[in-house]
């Protein structure tokens, strides 16, 4: 008896888990418990170990949004776009030269068009659109290799063009504006989150965390971002989720898999490579601006092509083609990989003295030739925010050895709208009346399968010949049995039926 309690425990479980929702919530719990855990132990106060995992909720929000939107370009179409920082880098520029004020003022150098926040989000997620669009064009008659050198080179010109001296500062329609070069634009617009921070309600808030945390306004404000960011994160999961799954979507899944097939159905693959490599890039640019609109300013230096490395890493551990394992790489990248190693340092550095290390790489090697290690670890420790980038990739490629998929990439996902892998019983097949149309037929026209979340990954192209040859039996037993009862078959009825057997779940 307890084994079978057990037995069905084990399956509720299983069944629970297979709920992506649930996938997010237990691993992201996980880290924050995690990190928690290691703040308690090691004496931390409470403000700032709250304060630590908003500061994860943050990093991991805006990492989730554009790795679902790389998602969208390389896990459903193939297209490998490696330009990623300058889209990011588009929509946050444009977004701050509309919304800065028209008299540039105080340390601000250069004027904007002073538009409402609103209307500047709009323009920037317009603008990184287009520009992915000015690249699809040309770019996307080329072969995958050719494309991805094509999107990283858009990436540099855009970085290196806004600190070009052309770009400094520049007059449109008698309008004078500029990116400021090098040393970037100055924020000095309102804070965008006013709208919220505004409200009573906010207040109540602010006293809320004050009591919880002992935050202050500032502390309480980044918190409240963040979860603002959760939020948004959510609605371009959705939105990109309904995508998918659409039939606009499944004709991106077939171009991935074989372009030629797709073509020979009709599908002009050329023009949704283009729309969804636009809608890409301008969930892009929405999320370089929700990146850093808030800051005091920006550079180009933020927009360098490590971020895009940093993308593409948080979608392999996920695995492309999963939207839940877009927002899972983002979680466990940013724990394990980028804020780990600088935790880890923090947690060494209040344990353990490390002392001054050398000011040179041969300084700390030498001493090993006397077996004295100790430079070397302490020069290490100093270049700890270095290593991480090796970490980075020894991570990178044990996962491309050991698991290449991703946490869950290639995903089973069934092409066909019937359960064709189910052969029908003989009863249920003759129990319908004239024409077949009975409700113990194996199968109901427009019955589906359940899919799970993303299932986004290896369209099955064919329909299993088993099932095929089942269901056209049930078929003829159906019209025979028809045949019998009424002394007559209906042919336009038998059509009709066949029309929808033979097509029903193939299309795209």
């Amino acid at each position: 008896m307890s084994s079978t309690v057990n037995a069905d425990r084990r399956t509720q479980l299983e069944s629970l888990w297979e709920h992506d929702a649930i996938k997010i919530i237990a691993v992201i719990s996980a880290i924050y418990i995690v990190y928690a855990l290691i703040g308690l132990i090691l004496g931390y106060s409470l403000d700032g170990i709250v304060n630590t995992l908003r500061r994860m909720t943050y990093l991991i929000a805006v990492y989730g949004m554009v790795t679902l939107a790389l998602n969208l370009h390389w896990g459903y179409t193939g297209l490998f776009n490696i330009g990623v920082a300058g889209f990011m880098a588009i929509g946050l520029y444009v977004t701050m030269i509309l919304a800065k004020p028209a008299d540039p003022g105080g340390a601000a150098q250069y004027a904007g068009l002073g538009l409402p926040m609103p209307i500047a989000i709009i323009g920037g997620v317009v603008a990184a659109g287009l520009a992915g669009l000015v690249v699809a064009l040309p770019a996307l008659r080329l072969r995958a290799d050719y494309f991805a050198i094509t999107t990283i080179a858009f990436a540099e010109i855009v970085r290196l063009g806004v600190t070009s001296d052309a770009l400094q500062q520049f007059t449109i329609l008698g309008a004078e504006l500029g990116t400021g070069g090098g040393r970037g634009l100055i924020r000095n617009y309102d804070d965008p989150m006013n709208v919220i921070f505004q409200l009573e309600i906010f207040s109540s808030f602010v006293d809320l965390t004050n009591s919880l945390f002992g935050f202050g306004p500032t502390q309480a404000r980044a918190l409240a971002y963040s979860i603002v960011l959760v939020i948004v994160l959510a609605g371009i999961y959705w939105l990109i989720q309904r995508t998918s799954r659409s039939p606009f979507g499944r004709v991106l899944k077939a171009i991935r898999e074989d372009e030629e097939a797709a073509q020979s159905l009709g599908k002009d693959t050329n023009m949704f490579k283009i729309k969804v490599f636009v809608l890409g890039c301008a969930l892009m640019g929405l999320a370089g601006i929700l990146w850093r609109f808030r800051r005091t300013g920006v550079t180009p230096e933020a927009f360098r092509p490590h971020v895009t490395f940093y993308i593409w890493i948080a979608l392999i551990i996920g695995g492309a083609g999963s939207n839940t394992g877009s927002i899972l790489g983002s979680g466990l990248f940013v724990a394990v990989l980028f804020e780990g190693p600088q935790y880890l340092r923090r947690v060494i550095d209040q344990l353990v003295a490390i002392g001054d290390a050398p000011n040179t790489f041969a300084g700390a090697v030498a001493p090993l030739l006397s077996a004295n290690p100790v430079p070397l670890v302490r020069y290490t420790f100093a270049e700890f925010l270095t290593l991480q980038f090796v970490i980075m990739g020894v991570a990178l490629i044990l996962l491309m050895q050991r698991r290449p998929d991703g946490l869950l990439g290639h995903r089973e996902e069934t092409a066909a709208a019937i359960p064709l892998g189910v052969r029908p019983s003989a009863a249920g097949g003759g129990s319908g009346g004239g024409g077949g149309s009975g409700s113990g037929g194996g199968f109901t026209h427009g019955q589906t399968r359940d899919q799970h979340d993303d299932s986004d990954q290896r369209t099955d192209g064919g329909i299993d010949a088993d099932a095929a040859d089942a269901q056209t039996d049930s078929l003829q037993s159906d019209i025979s049995d028809s045949s019998d009862t009424n002394g007559t078959s209906k042919t336009s009825d038998t059509t009709a039926q066949s029309d929808d057997s033979a097509t029903d779940g193939e299309t795209l």
